[in-house]
């Protein structure tokens, strides 16, 4: 979603173009940073197929969007963080991606439309390393953005993931599945595939009470048959 609508909209390209201009080419100055952002701009762009960011992904990509943001906004009013009152590796991986999308124009707009929640614990979570806190107990219920979350694993990723390794094992040019009801398509990718091989590893390496725990949950989310 991040480079989907970083580049696929206008606004939000030249945006992107020129912040990563200034960043990254410090010593380049008027016109030649000026040329340097439309240069980065059209490699992006030109690379928008090569990792599924097509018109015809486009609203696959955009709902999963629109459900990140339901997932979340309203319970981080009630809650910092997902697993406790300290913030996990959960709260940092999803801060990287949506910390961009409350930047870049057209997905702010849409997060400030639909997440005003999201965007002030974007802004907390801006400075959270340090926190101190508990976990839950482990027989506490998860909240229900983690199970919103899940859903969308067991909706999207995860059969995504499955479809990618399917398709490298097959040696094909292209995956495809439908997701949300809506045609997916791309090349398949190797990393895709140590992704999946590195969760379903981790998963194996639960410990049997663990497992008894977690698997309900999974099951019920259409996570775990991807997983075992």
């Amino acid at each position: 979603a991040m480079f989907h609508y970083r580049w696929h909209y206008p606004e939000s390209a030249d945006f992107a173009a020129r912040w990563i201009s200034n960043d990254s080419f410090t010593d380049l100055v008027g016109s030649d940073r000026r040329d340097m952002a439309e240069t980065f701009k059209a490699r992006q762009i030109g690379r928008m197929a090569l990792v599924g960011c097509t018109p015809e992904n486009k609203p696959v990509i955009e709902e999963s969007y629109h459900r990140v943001l339901k997932a979340l906004n309203g319970r981080v009013d009630n809650f910092r963080y997902l697993f406790g009152t300290r913030p996990s590796i959960a709260e940092f991986g999803l801060f990287g991606q949506l910390r961009i999308l409350a930047d870049d124009q057209t997905p702010m707009t849409v997060m400030r439309a639909e997440a005003g929640d999201l965007v002030d614990w974007l802004r907390f979570m801006d400075d959270a390393s340090g926190v101190e806190g508990d976990w839950y107990a482990f027989d506490d219920a998860l909240n229900d953005a983690v199970v919103d979350l899940l859903n969308l694993c067991g909706a999207a990723y995860l059969p995504f993931l499955q479809a990618n390794a399917d398709a490298l094992d097959a040696g094909a040019e292209s995956l495809k599945l439908e997701i949300f009801g809506q045609p997916y398509a791309q090349a398949p990718f190797g990393y895709q595939a140590k992704c999946l091989k590195a969760l379903r590893e981790r998963f194996a390496a639960v410990s049997d009470s663990d497992r008894q725990r977690i698997e309900p949950v999974l099951e019920q989310t259409g996570c775990l048959r991807h997983l075992s």
